[in-house]
């Protein structure tokens, strides 16, 4: 059976605070690309009771995104935007999701992203990253972004950290390893680069800013 609304909200508010969960379900975070990272870090804001959330990628579930990515076996095939708001309404029913099947580009990226509070950035290429990072840096500078570089490997999970770049803008990541170098992306280093990206954005909702 699923609880209610109110139970669920009850719950949050038990682990979290009253005042921090209203901050958290008060909140719209964008995800840009639905991957590795992206997948993840929408899974765990919606655990957290993230209020609303924007799921943007073009791309399909494949059979190659089972090992490092939050999606099932039945749902290759499906649009990753259908499948992970499907996957997130059996965990967070009560949240909203919103999702844009599209590719982001500069001729897109401010109507795609204008309501959001906090922008992350889950690309796989290094061109769409810079992308995004410049867009956001110069014609949305109000906006939190936080970016990921670097979670390829066996290297140490302690080499991803969050480093503070700008006044709003945060990077996780080794900054150093590169998927097309040994061993490529691995779901524990990638899922703690995801982690890392979802709690500053929990952080910067709190009114940790540093």
């Amino acid at each position: 059976m699923i609880p209610s609304k109110a139970d669920m909200w009850k719950a949050l508010e038990m682990r979290h605070g009253k005042e921090l969960q209203s901050k958290f379900s008060s909140a719209t975070v964008a995800v840009c690309g639905l991957g590795g990272l992206g997948s993840n870090i929408a899974i765990s804001l919606a655990r957290a009771g993230i209020g609303r959330l924007l799921l943007v990628d073009f791309d399909k579930v494949d059979i190659s995104n089972l090992h490092r990515q939050q999606y099932k076996a039945c749902q290759i095939g499906m649009y990753k935007t259908d499948a992970l708001a499907a996957n997130i309404s059996e965990i967070a029913p009560y949240i909203t999701v919103k999702t844009y099947t599209q590719k982001i580009k500069a001729e897109n990226a401010y109507d795609l992203l204008c309501e959001a509070d906090i922008i992350c950035e889950a690309f796989d290429y290094a061109e769409e990253k810079a992308m995004l990072v410049n867009f956001v840096l110069e014609r949305m500078p109000e906006k939190h972004l936080i970016a990921a570089s670097g979670m390829a490997g066996l290297g140490s999970p302690n080499d991803i950290k969050t480093r503070k770049v700008g006044k709003k803008f945060y990077l996780c990541g080794d900054e150093i390893s590169d998927v097309s170098e040994g061993i490529g992306l691995l779901s524990s280093r990638v899922m703690l680069c995801a982690a890392h990206q979802a709690h500053t954005v929990l952080r910067i909702l709190a009114g940790e800013l540093d």
